[in-house]
């Protein structure tokens, strides 16, 4: 069984952190106070497992350099002088490039390239891929024919408007002041309620949901010899659940499945876990894929994020609401200055695929 799948097995339906600062960005402030805020995400592991300490992760333009094609240098310099960090057929992609590509990113985006860069080699890949496409449409003057270049009119009209947008809304550097955000955060408290969180590790014996009883008892049994172990004096929860979890697709972690909040965890699991005391183990508890020991490592009580572990979601959250508002009003003002004209007898005959002169 896979670590998705167990992991799954446990859990009630899960919001990463980066989804739910995505939905909350579009939210509006006063929605706030009824969406909690997203606890921090378990790290994976066997039935979910602490993955093991990590080497020391690449420099982004180290990570970057790895999509470079076979044999073309990272520090290999282009006709213009400049740093070549990627190549594919005749194009390069130079560090100014990348550079700039980052900057044009929001502060989440670029965020997430300090904590993972493996996420810049994949955009460098990704860069890399699209200019293969572009190079074969060129090839082929795919562009140059009459129906692709009216669409592609159409993209880039709207892409220049919406950059326009852009342009003229956005607020000023200074928006939000300190008193705004402090106000904001006072009013939106509750919603950063980061809930009760427990520190989990299982040993997982699995049971296909239509097996028969012979496999049934023989899993039972199973069980029943491990919780034997488990009460024997000195018995070692990790060892057994290496021992035990799926040896092919499970990491080997000792069973552990790192943080996790309490609205996240089944039901069936939930209730024992909650009466457990720290490194207990509850009794097996059966479920649709096959049975469950849960051993409680630690509790997290609930607590209210500080605003400076919020700030950076407030701030973008209250500038996108700040634009949006700057943006409708200028909008309002066109059209007001230049009210527009519509044959809605036309119109109409349009979407019913007649015109009044065809009725």
């Amino acid at each position: 069984m896979n670590i998705s799948s167990l992991r799954g097995a446990i859990l009630m339906r899960s919001f990463r952190v980066s989804m739910m600062a995505t939905a909350l960005a579009a939210l509006p402030l006063t929605a706030f106070a009824q969406t909690a805020a997203p606890p921090a995400p378990p790290r994976p592991a066997q039935a979910v497992a602490k993955p093991k300490p990590a080497a020391p992760a690449p420099t982004a333009p180290q990570q970057a350099a790895a999509a470079t094609t076979q044999g073309a240098a990272a520090t290999a310099k282009s006709g213009a002088g400049e740093d070549v960090i990627a190549r594919v057929g005749n194009t390069n992609i130079s560090a100014d490039q990348i550079r700039a590509y980052v900057a044009s990113l929001g502060p989440r985006e670029r965020a997430a390239f300090g904590q993972d860069p493996g996420l810049l080699s994949q955009a460098v890949r990704l860069m890399l891929a699209n200019r293969l496409v572009l190079q074969e449409v060129a090839a082929k003057k795919w562009d140059q024919q009459a129906a692709v270049a009216e669409q592609l009119d159409r993209v880039r009209e709207n892409a220049v408007v919406e950059l326009y947008l852009q342009t003229v809304s956005a607020p000023p550097a200074s928006f939000p002041s300190e008193d705004d955000l402090q106000k904001v955060y006072d009013a939106n408290r509750a919603s950063f309620l980061m809930p009760r969180q427990f520190e989990l590790a299982q040993i997982f014996v699995a049971v296909a949901k239509d097996a028969d009883k012979a496999a049934e008892d023989k899993a039972k049994k199973a069980v029943e010899d491990l919780q034997r172990r488990l009460k024997a004096p000195g018995a070692d929860f990790a060892a057994l659940a290496n021992e035990t979890n799926d040896a092919k697709n499970d990491a080997k972690n000792g069973g552990e499945l790192g943080w996790v909040a309490e609205s996240q965890i089944r039901p069936e699991i939930r209730t024992q876990v909650m009466a457990l005391a720290k490194n207990a183990v509850a009794e097996p508890i059966k479920l649709d894929d096959g049975w469950h020991i849960i051993r409680l490592i630690d509790t997290k009580a609930a607590y209210t994020r500080t605003l400076p572990e919020v700030r950076e979601l407030l701030i973008q959250q209250m500038r996108n609401e700040r634009a949006a508002v700057l943006r409708r009003a200028y909008i309002a003002e066109l059209l007001k200055q230049h009210p527009p004209v519509i044959n809605e007898l036309a119109l109409s005959g349009l979407i019913g695929g007649q015109t009044p002169a065809a009725r």
